[in-house]
């Protein structure tokens, strides 16, 4: 597989079929149409618990985490993380996803600088479902994966907030999430991303006039 158009849909809930797997289908359909190489995945098949007081790899629940990390999360180019919204926060199992990467890019783990570089530069996104409808209630979430993004120097390029509350529900909403997340995963490699800081060199022109 060509790493450079590797992408990987994580989903943070447990339901095969509920809303937070429609929106992650629909970005696998996206990054399909587009070319790209999608796979995704639950990580309740990978994670069964929680970082513990050990740090090094050999003392953590023995669970699928190591392979979902080292094998697919760190080759990915691109990574879209779909979660529904649990008391205005992330699912357990994705918060357990970026708490238990700990164990191998601490100092602890043998190869943790290659851990490090590997993690960086990556194109991440965000889908959300809740049964709110209101903007505020999945921004601590977006807060959240975009400081990962800047703590990786990464590039947090998008985030779709789809509401609904019974299985499938978020296609009917009028917003069009599902659309909107099918357009994301055929976008993610490529779409435009800036994070100006005051001393960053770059044109007064936002979009280039020739497109």
């Amino acid at each position: 597989m060509d790493s450079s158009s590797s992408i990987l849909i994580l989903i943070g809930s447990p339901r095969r079929d509920g809303n937070s797997a429609l929106l992650a289908r629909a970005v696998e359909t996206g990054a399909q149409e587009a070319g790209l190489a999608p796979r995704l995945r639950f990580l309740d098949d990978y994670i069964s618990g929680f970082l513990g007081d050990r740090t090094p790899a050999s003392g953590l629940p023995a669970d699928r985490y190591g392979e979902l990390f080292l094998e697919e999360f760190l080759p990915a180019a691109g990574v879209v993380f779909c979660t529904p919204i649990y008391w205005y926060g992330m699912s357990a199992q994705t918060k357990a996803f970026f708490d238990r990467s700990f164990a191998y890019y601490s100092a602890a783990y043998p190869h943790h600088a290659e851990v490090m570089t590997r993690m960086q530069g990556k194109r991440l996104a965000l889908t959300l479902a809740s049964e709110e409808s209101y903007p505020g209630a999945g921004l601590g979430i977006v807060h959240q994966v975009q400081e990962f993004a800047r703590y990786s120097h990464s590039a947090f390029v998008g985030y779709v907030h789809g509401s609904g509350n019974r299985r499938g529900e978020v296609a009917r909403d009028p917003r069009d999430p599902v659309g909107a997340a099918r357009r994301l995963g055929a976008e993610l490699l490529q779409r435009p991303y800036t994070d100006y800081r005051i001393d960053t060199p770059r044109s007064h022109d936002v979009w280039d006039a020739a497109a």
